[in-house]
């Protein structure tokens, strides 16, 4: 058996500096990357190199740990890797590509979370399907500095994806111990006994730092996506820090069998999970003690934290969590499991609620306190039931809960069907320079008051700020006295039980004057353009302020609003989800106005003609619109500014039964949105008319 094998021991003692982008093993002029990965794992002896090889190795004097650094030739710092490389299985093995000469450390294009510029890049040869970039094994391992995209598996080429979801996933980066990877006809699923057998022991204290994973140094999207940034399958003590993630089919972290000890601090992950597994991060298995902490998740397709039936507890703290969920309608942050702490976090312009904890397995003592809310699709906190068991449930919440006491009842739903707590009133008065609020929660809770200032679809939040703390009594009653409240201001609550965790939000309360009672007027909603590139601050609008009197101007002719013609729509062939050329040119029109325009977004609409069941017109105007979104990302437009959905045939664009009105139905609309100060003419084009011939009856 290939595992009785006594492999030689890795060499831990070398510094390499790798001076060419071939990909090979050959006794030539220049040291390879996968020469160097195969001398410092002890399995290829250097005696067999030639003298200019021999001459970029040396001996550590002091050093108990082998680095491999780079020297490539300017415009030569990619490299095409002709097949998969071996794993990384020296402990304490350095990967440092910030050795790279012209590398600049001080210098970032990203603002948010500074991080430089890789030079040295990583990915499979052009007529290559490489299923993983790099796979590490060993203790001590890290990788530093590096860009490192392409990397997934297929069906037959490179135009049809087999998907992203595999018993051990593609990645850019795995983690595992020493089988399965990389021999893939290998590997092994869990059994009973976990993690799969004894001589399975997971690396421990891998760092992964300072690298943009799925798109190559110039920071565009790559043609062909990796599947998965990080794939943490089996580790314990793993660090992932300060990388730019992006541009993958799925989610840019997730882990599978074992990730005990889990940091994941200050990256930036934007624009992830477009053809699949949608969230940002993914955590599953053995997850105790893990943290995700100070991270920009952005732009994402589904969640920005999705965690699914773990074994342990994590920390979500002090991250910025805004504009994801951009093609499912998901919560920002979806929790299962017990004991999770989401904690000063903001959570803004989700197309889903805030936080919901799940009821599958039992979830309990969730405590999701001191965040900020803002711009979201449903409750800032929502505590599903097990009643509540259809797909849409396991993507965001079902909504506000009645009073809940029975053992029944407490069991489930999540967090213990914890009460929200309940004001004795729908107003308050401001008396002097306070307000006392009264109201009641579950005994031994903690009420967080909230400020509310956003319009909302509820009437529960969003809870857009702390405002003070109070404990209930033996009994469940509260009082707290609040100053700087106005009349017309409106407030919120949530309590958390030592026991249960945090509830809902509480019926939100309006503060009243007893001098002048004033009514509740809808607030316009704010106009916030979706970006990425700076962190969301959610801050209560200006009081109104009386208006100033202002003498009579002599009138001015009125300025012409600026006029735009954009077309709205593209066509596609039958059964087809491929952009013709006439499609691109149309496209391109619309990339130009976008990139004119930073403020616009966009709704992409997948349409399809009659001739096929629900399902398959469903999933077939998904494609479409998908195809659409990836081909503006690659011209450079910001995954944030985009939702996409598939409406499928429900929406005909005729009612006619001839070619020409089906060609019409196969199409993506777009939809655009916040068009502040232009006048646009949207323009139903059909230049790009695919009508079928007359002698296919296909769908």
């Amino acid at each position: 058996s290939v595992y009785k094998r006594q492999p030689p021991p890795p060499v831990t003692n070398l510094s390499l500096l790798v001076n060419t982008n071939q990909d090979g093993i050959d006794k030539d002029e220049k040291l390879t990357l996968r020469e160097a990965i195969e001398i410092v794992n002890g399995k290829l002896d250097i005696n067999k190199l030639s003298p200019a090889e021999k001459s970029q190795i040396q001996t550590l004097a002091s050093a108990t740990n082998s680095r491999i650094e780079f020297n490539l030739s300017p415009g030569e710092t990619t490299i095409y890797l002709q097949e998969i490389l071996p794993a990384l299985a020296s402990p304490g093995l350095v990967i440092d590509g910030t050795s790279q000469p012209g590398y600049n450390a001080t210098k970032s294009p990203t603002t948010t979370i500074a991080i430089p510029q890789p030079i040295i890049a990583i990915a499979p040869a052009s007529d290559r399907q490489i299923l993983r970039g790099l796979t590490i094994v060993a203790d001590g391992v890290t990788v530093r500095g590096l860009s490192i995209y392409g990397f997934k598996q297929f069906k037959s080429s490179l135009a049809e994806p087999k998907g992203v979801t595999l018993l051990t996933p593609p990645a850019d980066i795995f983690i595992a111990h020493k089988s399965p990877p990389p021999e893939i006809n290998l590997e092994e699923s869990p059994n009973g006994s976990f993690p799969f057998y004894e001589k399975d022991v997971p690396p421990k204290d891998v760092v992964i730092e300072m690298n943009w994973l799925g798109m190559p140094p110039s920071g565009e999207m790559p043609e062909n996506n990796s599947a998965f940034g990080v794939s943490v399958f089996n580790s314990f003590g793993a660090t992932i820090r300060k990388n730019r993630i992006a541009y993958h089919d799925g989610s840019g972290i997730i882990t599978s069998v074992q990730a005990k000890n889990l940091n994941v601090a200050d990256n930036i992950i934007v624009g992830n999970g477009i053809a699949g597994m949608p969230d940002a991060i993914r955590l599953e298995g053995i997850i105790d003690n893990s943290q995700v902490t100070g991270n920009l998740i952005c732009g994402n397709d589904g969640s920005g934290i999705y965690l699914f039936k773990p074994d342990g507890a994590v920390d979500i703290r002090n991250n910025h969590i805004q504009f994801n969920g951009r093609r499912f309608r998901k919560a920002a942050v979806y929790v299962m499991g017990d004991n999770h702490q989401v904690v000063d976090n903001t959570i803004a312009y989700q197309s889903g609620p805030g936080v919901v904890v799940g009821a599958y397995p039992l979830s309990r003592n969730n405590n999701i306190e001191t965040n900020q809310f803002g711009g979201l699709e449903g409750l800032s906190i929502d505590l599903n039931t097990q009643q509540n068991v259809e797909p849409i449930h396991f993507q965001g919440g079902d909504g506000t809960n009645p009073v809940r006491s029975s053992r029944r009842e407490r069991k489930e739903t999540g967090n213990s069907a914890i009460n929200a707590p309940q004001f004795i009133s729908k107003e308050f008065f401001v008396l002097g320079d306070e307000v006392e609020l009264l109201g009641k929660s579950d005994p031994g809770s903690t009420i967080e008051i909230y400020r509310v200032w956003e319009e909302n679809q509820t009437l529960f939040g969003p809870l857009n700020g702390v405002l003070k703390t109070v404990k209930a009594d033996a009994e469940g009653n509260f009082r707290v006295m609040l100053e700087d409240l106005e009349a017309g201001d409106r407030v919120s609550a949530i309590a958390t039980h030592p026991d249960y965790g945090t509830s809902e939000p509480a019926l939100n309360a309006l503060i009243q004057s007893a001098t002048n009672p004033v009514t509740l007027e809808e607030i316009p909603a704010q106009t916030v353009t979706p970006q990425c590139n700076t962190l969301v601050q959610l801050t209560p609008p200006p009081r109104p302020i009386p208006p100033e009197i202002i003498p009579p101007q002599p009138l001015l002719p009125p300025t012409q609003p600026l006029r735009l013609q954009v077309p709205r729509n593209i066509h596609f062939a039958l059964d087809k989800s491929e952009i013709s050329p006439e499609s691109a040119a149309v496209l391109d029109k619309v990339t130009t106005v976008l990139q004119e325009y930073s403020f616009l977004t966009v709704d992409i609409e997948g349409h399809t003609d009659p001739r096929a069941n629900d399902a398959y017109n469903q999933a077939l105007g998904n494609r479409r619109a998908l195809a659409v979104r990836n081909y503006l990302l690659r011209r450079g437009i910001e995954p944030e500014r985009m939702t996409i959905r598939s409406l499928g045939e429900t929406q005909r664009r005729t009612t006619g039964t001839g070619v020409l009105d089906y060609a019409r139905d196969r199409r993506v609309e777009l939809i655009f949105q916040d068009t502040r100060g232009l006048d646009i003419i949207f323009e139903d084009q059909e230049n790009d008319l695919q009508p079928e011939s007359s002698g296919r009856r296909r769908r």
